[in-house]
């Protein structure tokens, strides 16, 4: 491969494509748009591991290693040591997903494909509006694995068998269930990939095919049987999404087997169908079904997403169709690298461009920032007054929304009204501070839930009213005076 420095045109737009997502998800989460639900649940989380303490998140209810064994926090809450700040967690997530556009740039180049048209395929992985719209869902640590995915990649083409071991580390460490996706990288390594790769590296793309097949699998068998369950005395969480197959891992397993007519129901709908559409169309101009082989590492994630009973995993809005992006840019590339641009002849660069563009501005969810984003807008200065009177980091109940401004303590929780079984906590004792908006209560309350508690507060003599502006109100709990010496 050519060495190609890049151009300052190309480096101007990864810069950009860095700040604007940096920028969307900082002012999301400055509108009280973020939520516990999932940015609190790993800010705490990595703040608790940067102060050397147990990493419970009291929001889920367990130990951080019991949700998805993300081990990948532990060496993200080194930032935290320095300064311990939520805005650690979407600088790294805008710098992976637009690392991820440098990694399919080089890919291309890797490919022979000449350097226009590979800035012209990385232009539209920024554009996929799944990038986008993952970027503003919160944090979630499996959003670093896009960018790992496709170095490991570039390390096999390049025969850096270590580099493409500390890759899968990586990948490995963001969530449990990615090891799938390893273990399909594997094979495709294995099936395909060996036979393209130069002559000279061709012996190690096998090795690391079987390396990965390897670690996907014991990591898969050791995070799903032992670690999940030791952490939080349960299954993996996901189980649930799919107990119409199982109430288990391997009853799940079994019945996809033994009862292949409950899974034919879901591949084969109307809802997979347009699944599949809403994937492919922002790239349509650059697939073809000769160069469908990169697609196989993505297949757990669409199999799992597609037999998922919860709709948010077969939407472009959150964060589970992630996986399945840098294989759907690694068959561009392989298609590219074979003909011209299918739909665009390649002298019309800007038309492959232009069709990416009009996918992002129909799909991308940047109109939330002029609509849902702004319903709490007449509560934020009160919002943001009620924390300022927030001085210590004892225990806070608080809504969804508030409750990642809150995070870095020990007992955090969210008025979460099935949690609560719509009555207040039977015990104040955790908390020092209670903070509510009686006009957005927030998800998973309502104003009913929101008016029974500040009535139960009103009423708990170890409480008073701190603040009240606008419909928000701060409690906090009534210090003991110590007595006067003698």
């Amino acid at each position: 491969m050519k060495e190609h420095p890049l151009s300052k045109s190309f480096l101007a737009t990864l810069v950009g494509a860095f700040f604007v997502l940096l920028g969307c998800s900082v002012v999301r989460h400055h509108l009280f748009q973020s939520g516990g639900y999932d940015l609190g649940i790993f800010d705490q989380a990595v703040y608790l591991i940067s102060r050397g303490e147990v990493p419970f998140s009291t929001i889920r209810g367990i130990h951080i290693l019991g949700d998805h064994a993300a081990f990948i926090l532990y060496p993200l809450s080194l930032l935290y040591r320095i300064v311990p700040s939520v805005y650690w967690l979407f600088g790294i997530q805008a710098l992976a997903l637009t690392l991820g556009a440098l990694a399919v740039y080089h890919l291309a180049l890797q490919a022979e494909i000449d350097s226009d048209r590979a800035r012209t395929i990385a232009a539209a992985y920024l554009l996929y509006p799944a990038i986008f719209n993952a970027n503003l869902f919160d944090f979630h640590p499996e959003v670093l694995a896009v960018p790992l995915f496709l170095a490991a990649i570039l390390c096999v083409r390049s025969g850096k068998l270590w580099e493409f071991l500390l890759c899968l580390s990586g990948i490995l460490g963001c969530k449990a269930v990615l090891s799938l996706n390893v273990v399909a990288l594997g094979a495709w390594l294995l099936l395909f990939e060996s036979r393209r790769v130069e002559k000279r590296w061709q012996r190690r793309c096998q090795v690391a095919g079987w390396l990965a097949i390897a670690a996907g699998s014991a990591w898969f068998g050791m995070a799903t049987f032992w670690i999940i369950p030791h952490f939080s005395g349960s299954e993996p969480a996901a189980v649930s999404h799919y107990s119409y197959l199982g109430n288990s891992v391997p009853e799940i397993i079994q019945n996809l087997v033994l009862k292949p007519t409950l899974v034919l129901g879901k591949v084969f709908s109307l809802d997979t169908l347009f699944y599949g559409f809403l994937l492919v169309i922002p790239v349509a101009w650059g697939l073809s079904w000769r160069h469908w082989d990169p697609w196989i590492p993505a297949l757990p994630t669409l199999g799992l997403n597609i037999l998922s009973s919860n709709p948010a995993y077969r939407d472009l809005v959150h964060q589970y169709a992630l996986p399945v992006v840098p294989f759907l840019f690694l068959a561009v590339i392989e298609n590219a690298k074979a003909v011209p641009f299918w739909f665009c002849p390649v002298k019309s660069r800007k038309a492959a461009l232009a069709w990416s563009l009009l996918a992002f501005l129909a799909l991308a969810k940047y109109p939330f920032f002029g609509s849902i984003y702004l319903q709490s807008l007449d509560t934020w200065q009160a919002t943001r007054e009620a924390l300022a009177h927030i001085t210590t980091q004892g225990g806070v109940l608080t809504t969804h929304e508030i409750s990642p401004h809150l995070t870095h303590r020990r007992v955090i929780y969210f008025t979460d009204e099935s949690r609560f079984k719509g009555s207040p906590p039977q015990q104040w004792d955790p908390f020092d501070y209670v903070l509510l908006n009686s006009r957005h209560p927030g998800w998973r309350s309502s104003p009913e839930f929101s008016q029974t508690l500040l009535a139960a507060l009103q009423k708990e003599t170890s409480f008073q009213l701190l603040y009240h502006r606008d419909g928000v109100y701060l409690f906090s709990r009534i210090r003991q005076e110590p007595p006067n010496p003698p």
